[in-house]
């Protein structure tokens, strides 16, 4: 059918009366880049963070009605592992999956993340988001461009080549992966030489002798294959002096461009995967000991006077070194020691 002049004008003359009705295109989707240094796996199967982060990307559309899309970026694929924390400051990088003492460099408050025989257990961790000194990371972090979306916990253990890392005296003569500043703090006190590497690269170190051990999760032990190459596995099961903060943080800037229904769902996704993790890593440090001694490992757990060797030494490097750096530092150490 043709359309005279005077039909074509009319239907012209039409659609701002239409527009005038509200009715107004769809919005696009926000697309939010999550990044993170893990094997990548599927929502089912895999190392538990990816399989978190992929949950979160899930519930996170739901809640938003498919408004946000989170994609995942496994195994460091996006960008370098040391470089996420400062790209999420400068909201260059939208969130990261991304272990607390990697980002002690720009912010030394984030290594209490990781202070040696602090924690004490997984209940005593989680109790920490809601107590004060829970509270003021937050603030501290938000102060710096950054919003901690989900706290996860993990335990560590030790996987060494050649002879075990059990006791203090274990340590002398070592090469040792600790983890953060305060590990390897306690470490030298104890007579080993330390080097500092993102846990996806400790394969490597200990396949070319530049580490005899490394301390790490219980779930990066696994997803990093060291069963390969560790004849030791000190275990972290009953009881560890690593006890490391590994949450979903956002740049704060991204954060704050959304609006606050959108926020909402964000942190209420993240709390909601909290048991999920904690889970993940409590079953992991079950499972490493299996994968370990099936490969011909020998396993070992740490009795509490062991834990109380180390605890001293800690104290008395890591955790004085640590309260020295500034007044937040010394004051989320007190709030930390306070949590029950």
């Amino acid at each position: 059918m043709k359309l005279d002049r005077r039909q074509f004008v009319g239907a012209g003359l039409a659609a701002p009366a239409i527009l005038g009705l509200g009715l107004k295109p769809a919005r696009a989707a926000t697309t939010l880049k999550l990044s993170h240094q893990f094997p990548g796996g599927t929502i089912e199967q895999g190392d538990f963070r990816d399989r978190m982060c992929r949950k979160f990307a899930e519930g996170v559309k739901a809640k938003t009605g498919g408004a946000i899309e989170v994609q995942v970026y496994p195994g460091s694929s996006l960008m370098k592992t040391n470089a996420q924390f400062g790209a999420m400051r400068k909201g260059a990088l939208d969130m990261s999956l991304y272990p607390a003492p990697y980002a002690g460099g720009e912010v030394p408050e984030m290594n209490i993340g990781l202070m040696p025989a602090l924690v004490t257990s997984y209940e005593h961790a989680i109790a920490w988001k809601s107590g004060e000194v829970g509270k003021k990371l937050t603030e501290i972090l938000q102060a710096k461009g950054i919003v901690l979306v989900s706290w996860v916990w993990q335990a560590g253990g030790v996987a060494c080549k050649a002879r075990p890392l059990v006791t203090p005296d274990d340590a002398k003569g070592l090469k040792v992966r600790g983890g953060s500043r305060e590990m390897d703090l306690m470490m030298k006190q104890a007579g080993a030489a330390t080097l500092s590497i993102p846990s996806n690269e400790s394969y490597a170190a200990m396949q070319t002798g530049a580490c005899d051990a490394v301390i790490t999760s219980s779930t990066s032990l696994i997803s990093f294959r060291l069963e390969e190459l560790a004849k030791h596995l000190t275990s972290g099961r009953e009881r560890s002096y690593w006890f490391m903060l590994e949450p979903i943080m956002m740049s704060k800037s991204i954060f704050d461009g959304l609006p606050k229904d959108q926020q909402d769902a964000i942190m209420a996704t993240g709390a909601e995967l909290e048991p999920f993790g904690q889970q993940g890593a409590k079953e992991d440090d079950t499972n490493v000991e299996q994968i370990f001694q099936k490969a011909g490992a020998k396993v070992e757990n740490m009795d509490e006077a062991t834990l109380g060797k180390w605890r001293d030494i800690a104290k008395a490097t890591a955790w004085t070194d640590y309260a020295a750096k500034n007044e937040n530092c010394a004051e989320l150490l007190k709030l930390a020691e306070k949590v029950a």
